[in-house]
C-alpha cells in the first residue's frame, strides 16, 4: 500500500498505522508485524537464541525509487536489545532487478545483504543488541556489497525505557551524498569518492531480534 503525491514531491507515502499498510511489502526472514498506539510494531524471533543470526529479517517496500530522495520515518524501540537498519539504492547485481528470481534467495542472514549478489547503502542505528555497541552508540553507513564501513556518528536515541515517544529519522541519498539525521540532528554526512556511486533502487527496514521496534509516517520525497 501507499500513496503518491506527484504535485506535492512526494514520490510515496504510508502511515504504517499496522499490518494491513505493508501488505503489499516483500517480507524475508522471520518478520511478526502488529499494532501498537496507530503505529506499525515490527519484531523478529522470538527466541534468538534458538535462531542465532538466522532469528533477524528484512521488509522491502514494493516500490523502486529514483536517485536524489529524502526518505524519513517514525521510530520508537519498544523492547531491547537488538538493532534496527534501513537499506536503501538496493538493486540487484548486473542489472539485475532486487526480486530478480535469478539472485540467491534470501532468508534474512545477514551476510546475504552484505556480501551477496545486491548493492545497497544501509544506515544501522539504535545499535543496541551486543554490550559493546550498548556501552558506545552509534549509527553506522555501510555499502555494499563488501560491507564496506564509509561513515559514522553518534546515536542519541535512548534505550527503550528511556524513549520519549517517537523519533523522527530522515536520509537523504543524492547522488554521492548520503546524510542521516534524528529530530534534525545532523549525525553524518558522506559523499562516496569511489566512482562507483549508487543510484536509485529500494528500500527497506531491517531488525535484529529480540528488539520489538514501531513504525509510521513514512515518507519518500524528491529532492
Amino acid at each position: 500500500m501507499g500513496t503518491t503525491g506527484l504535485e506535492t514531491g512526494i514520490l510515496y507515502s504510508n502511515p504504517l498505522a499496522g499490518p494491513d499498510d505493508v501488505a503489499g511489502w516483500v517480507a524475508e526472514g522471520p518478520l511478526r508485524m502488529g499494532s501498537h498506539e496507530g503505529a506499525l510494531e515490527l519484531s523478529g524471533a522470538l527466541d534468538d537464541q534458538e535462531f542465532g543470526d538466522h532469528a533477524h529479517w528484512t521488509v522491502w517496500c514494493p516500490r523502486d525509487f529514483p536517485d536524489g530522495i529524502r526518505i524519513s520515518w517514525d521510530f520508537r524501540p519498544l523492547a531491547e536489545p537488538g538493532l534496527a537498519m534501513l537499506f536503501l539504492a538496493a538493486t540487484g547485481q548486473a542489472g539485475l532487478d532486487l526480486f530478480s528470481p535469478a539472485l540467491a534467495p534470501r532468508t534474512g542472514f545477514y551476510p546475504q545483504y552484505h556480501s551477496g549478489d545486491i548493492n545497497t547503502l544501509h544506515v544501522s542505528y539504535f545499535r543496541h543488541k551486543h554490550p559493546s555497541e550498548r556501552a558506545f552508540r552509534t549509527c553506522n553507513l555501510r555499502k555494499s556489497a563488501g560491507f564496506e564501513l564509509v561513515a559514522q556518528g553518534a546515536d542519541p536515541l535512548p534505550p527503550a525505557e528511556d524513549a520519549a515517544g517517537f523519533y523522527r529519522l530522515e536520509v537523504v541519498k543524492d547522488g554521492p551524498r548520503v546524510a542521516f539525521s534524528i529530530n534534525g540532528l545532523l549525525l553524518f554526512e558522506w559523499d562516496d569518492p569511489s566512482g562507483r556511486v549508487l543510484g536509485g533502487g529500494r528500500i527497506g527496514f531491517r531488525q535484529m531480534a529480540p528488539l520489538r521496534a514501531a513504525y509510521r509516517n513514512l515518507v519518500v520525497e524528491r529532492l
